[in-house]
């Protein structure tokens, strides 16, 4: 909290300051980059100035919108030695819109979580309807894209796999594809869904898997997959390999 109310103090302040020199000039700022310190120069305002836009728009987001206006007053007027606020109501009112903003957060996230899990009750509801789809006891949905007659991994065991997982609206969150490069991972070590699905799949099948999400990552937030979130993974079983040797082997 400290450090993000420094930077948004620090950011202010940069583009205040520049905004004075401006005024004072009655002109912008040539901007020359030809030597190295001054593309120093530079890429600290560049750099400060856009952690400022992103913290403002993110308050946005949540309903804050700060008046820039009067935040490039505020430094105008420390500068001065004018500030009408003393450091220590500064730190009381900083706090606060912290604290406001966090608070925010947690209620819109706690709604988007609600959001989440209802669509995707209903995705997986509609989703059991189709054809070749199948329903395990735990609420799995799985549909085999192709088969082989391969061995079937235990819990146990370490599996060599090709995989590409989304949320529900076809956003791809992660794709070992897209590395190319397959994972190899223990089973017993992954999301409940992964422990079970691939479990029914023969090394070299290719399987479809809906995960619920009590199944996956449950209320946690990761940023890309959002809490609740039901999960989409194409997955391609590719060998199951000995844990020992894999170990050795790193």
């Amino acid at each position: 909290m400290k450090q993000t109310i420094k930077l948004s103090l620090v950011a202010a302040s940069i583009l205040a300051l520049t905004a004075c020199n401006q005024k004072a000039e009655e002109k912008p700022v040539e901007v020359k980059l030809e030597t190295e310190l001054q593309q120093q120069a530079y890429g600290i305002g560049a750099s400060v100035g856009n952690f400022l836009q992103k913290d403002l728009a993110d308050k946005k987001g949540f309903g804050v919108e700060l008046d820039q206006a009067l935040l490039m007053r505020g430094f105008q007027d420390a500068l001065a030695g004018e500030a009408k606020l003393d450091e220590e109501k500064i730190r009381e009112v900083l706090t606060a819109l912290d604290t406001s903003v966090r608070e925010l957060q947690a209620e819109k996230t706690k709604a988007d979580a609600e959001k989440n899990k209802a669509e995707g009750e209903k995705f997986l509801a509609d989703n059991a309807q189709k054809e070749g789809v199948t329903v395990t006891e735990s609420g799995l949905q799985y549909e085999v894209l192709s088969t082989a007659d391969g061995k079937k991994p235990l819990v146990t065991d370490v599996v060599k796999v090709h995989y590409k997982g989304t949320l529900i609206d076809g956003t791809e969150f992660d794709s070992s594809y897209s590395r190319n490069e397959p994972t190899t991972f223990p089973l017993n070590r992954v999301i409940s869904g992964w422990t079970e699905g691939l479990q029914l799949m023969p090394v070299g099948s290719k399987f479809k898997f809906t995960i619920p999400s009590n199944l996956g990552y449950g209320e946690r937030d990761l940023g890309k997959i959002p809490a609740n979130s039901t999960l989409v993974f194409e997955v391609e079983l590719l060998e199951i390999q000995d844990e020992k040797a894999e170990a050795a082997a790193e």
